[in-house]
C-alpha cells in the first residue's frame, strides 16, 4: 500500500476518529485505526460502543490495509513538518513507513483482520438536520444528561421526532433540558436514546459551517453520516422518563429578564458558595416590585444582587442551585427569556415567543 496525502488532511482525519478508540481496553486492536486505502482512503475507529468512519482527501497509488496504535500515529503526524505526507505499507513485514520532509518513521502494525467492522444500519426512518443546528440542539442539552450509572437510560439523551417536530431532551433527576425543532421529514414517529458520550464527541466534530447530516436508526443503533464522516453508535434500551408530565404549564410569578444579566448576576452570587464544604449552599431568589434580588450567605461571606424586570403574579422567594440555573442560561441564545415559578415545585425557562426551548430546574429546600 501507498499514499500521499497532506498533513492537514490526514492530521483531521485521526483526530477525528480518536474520539472512538479506547484508550484502556484488554483487546490491543481497540486501541488502533483502522487504516483502509481503496477507492478513498477510509480510517476507523470502533470501541465497541461507538464507532467513527472518515475519509481523507488523498491520492491512493496502491491499495491495502493495516491497524495502527492510534496514539503512536496521532503523536506522530501531529509533529511532522507542514507538507506532504508519503505513507507506505510492507504487507509482508507488517511495517509503516511514514515519510515528510527530512522525517522518516517506521512503525509496527497490526492486521486489519481482526478489527471490528462498524455495525450496518439500514438507511431508513431518516431524516436530515443541518450541522449548525445538529450542534446547537447537543450543546443546548448534553450538559443535564445524568452520569447515575443505576440509571443507565437518563446517562443519554432521548431523540423524538412527533408529528412534525424533532425533540432533544435530557434530564438528571433535578432539571429537565428539551430543544424543539419542526422539521420536514417523510417518516413514522419514533423515540430513541443516544449514549451522551456519542452525542458529545458528535458535537466536537462537526464544523460549524453549511450542509446537512443524515440521521438513520435501525436494529438498537444510530448512525449519523456527515459525508466526510460517519458516526455509529449503539442506542441505550429501556424506557426514557415521562419529561411532557413533569413539565408544569402553569405559574404563580413569571418574570422576563435580560439572559445575560441574569445569568451574570447569579454566577457572581456563586461566588460565595463555592468551596468543598459548601458546594451545596443555595442562592436565593426574593421577587417583588419588578425586581429580582438574587443573595447567597455562607460562612465565606454574602452577596446581594439587584436586576430589574417585567413580573406578573405573586413576590416570591425562593432558592436554587445556582449551578443549574447557569448551565441553563448560558446555552440560550435569546437575549430575554421567560420563567415561571412556583411557590411549591419546579421552576420553567422559556423563550419569549414560541416553544423551542424549555429548562425545568427543582427548586432546594431550605
Amino acid at each position: 500500500m501507498k499514499i500521499i496525502c497532506s498533513k492537514e488532511d490526514l492530521h483531521m482525519g485521526i483526530n477525528v476518529v480518536q474520539k472512538a478508540v479506547s484508550t484502556k481496553s484488554t483487546l490491543q486492536i481497540l486501541e488502533g485505526i483502522l487504516v483502509e486505502a481503496g477507492d478513498t482512503l477510509k480510517l476507523t475507529g470502533n470501541d465497541l460502543e461507538i464507532g467513527i468512519e472518515a475519509t481523507v482527501n488523498a491520492n491512493i497509488i496502491e491499495q491495502g490495509s493495516f491497524v495502527v496504535n492510534s496514539k503512536i500515529i496521532g503523536e506522530i503526524v501531529r509533529k511532522l513538518p507542514d507538507s506532504e505526507i508519503s505513507m507506505v505499507y510492507n504487507n509482508e513485514e507488517a511495517i509503516l513507513n511514514i515519510e515528510s520532509g527530512n522525517s522518516h518513521f517506521r512503525i509496527r502494525t497490526m492486521s486489519p483482520e481482526g478489527f471490528p467492522a462498524l455495525p450496518e444500519v439500514r438507511k431508513e426512518n431518516s431524516f436530515a438536520i443541518n450541522r449548525i443546528i445538529l450542534k446547537d440542539m447537543i450543546r443546548q442539552t448534553i450538559f443535564s444528561v445524568g452520569t447515575d450509572e443505576y440509571r443507565p437510560i437518563l446517562t443519554g439523551v432521548l431523540i423524538e421526532y412527533k408529528d412534525g417536530e424533532l425533540n432533544f431532551v435530557s434530564l438528571d433527576g433535578f432539571r429537565i433540558a428539551k430543544r424543539s425543532l419542526e422539521i420536514e421529514a417523510n417518516i413514522e414517529n419514533f423515540n430513541l436514546v443516544v449514549p451522551g458520550k456519542t452525542l458529545n464527541e458528535i458535537s466536537k466534530v462537526l464544523q460549524a459551517q453549511e450542509g446537512n447530516v443524515y440521521i438513520y436508526n435501525s436494529n438498537n443503533q444510530i448512525l449519523f453520516d456527515a459525508g466526510s464522516f460517519k458516526v455509529v453508535s449503539r442506542l441505550l434500551e429501556g424506557e426514557f422518563f415521562n419529561y411532557r408530565s413533569a413539565i408544569p404549564n402553569d405559574y404563580e410569578t413569571k418574570i422576563t429578564v435580560d439572559t445575560h444579566e441574569l445569568m451574570s448576576s447569579i454566577e457572581r452570587a456563586s461566588l460565595m458558595t463555592t468551596g468543598e464544604q459548601e458546594k451545596n449552599y443555595p442562592v436565593d431568589f426574593n421577587i417583588a416590585d419588578d425586581k429580582l434580588i438574587v443573595t447567597s450567605n455562607t460562612t465565606k461571606g454574602s452577596v446581594r444582587e439587584e436586576i430589574r424586570l417585567e413580573m406578573e403574579g405573586s413576590d416570591l422567594k425562593i432558592s436554587f442551585n445556582p449551578a443549574y440555573f447557569i448551565d441553563a442560561l448560558r446555552v440560550i441564545d435569546e437575549k430575554k427569556v421567560n420563567i415561571l415559578f412556583r411557590s411549591i415545585g419546579a421552576c420553567t425557562i422559556t423563550p419569549i415567543e414560541g416553544n423551542e426551548f424549555v429548562y425545568m430546574i427543582l427548586p432546594l429546600l431550605k
